[in-house]
């Protein structure tokens, strides 16, 4: 089993234990960017998820909550992909890439892709 096969398979477990997730409100949505490494990155309200998450499926959906509901748990997971290369410390920087103090979250694709 691959590294990157076992981090899809903890993931997975984890994004069931988390429980399914809400579409996002298109109203509330800012819109996809792109960021200099070809991540999209999309700026929410907390309790909505990015498009590139509900478009992935119920699997990608869970595993996104899972991020912003238990994401000091992530915080002490390594990522395996080699994004370290672009600052990641941790493999909730694979799902969040910012959280604001007013309640809003930029999500990136970096986990999705």
């Amino acid at each position: 089993m691959t590294l990157l096969t076992r981090r899809e398979l903890l993931f997975a477990s984890l994004g069931v234990l988390a429980g399914g997730a809400t579409p996002s409100r298109a109203s509330a949505a800012g819109p996809v960017t792109t960021d200099q490494y070809g991540d999209k990155n999309q700026t929410l309200p907390r309790g909505d998820l990015p498009v590139f998450a509900t478009s992935g499926g119920p699997d990608v959906a869970g595993l996104y909550r899972f991020a912003v509901e238990q994401g000091k748990d992530l915080e002490h997971i390594p990522c395996y992909c080699g994004c370290g290369n672009i600052g990641h410390r941790s493999n909730r920087q694979c799902y969040i890439k910012s959280e604001d103090k007013n309640g809003t979250i930029t999500y990136t694709s970096h986990a999705a892709t």
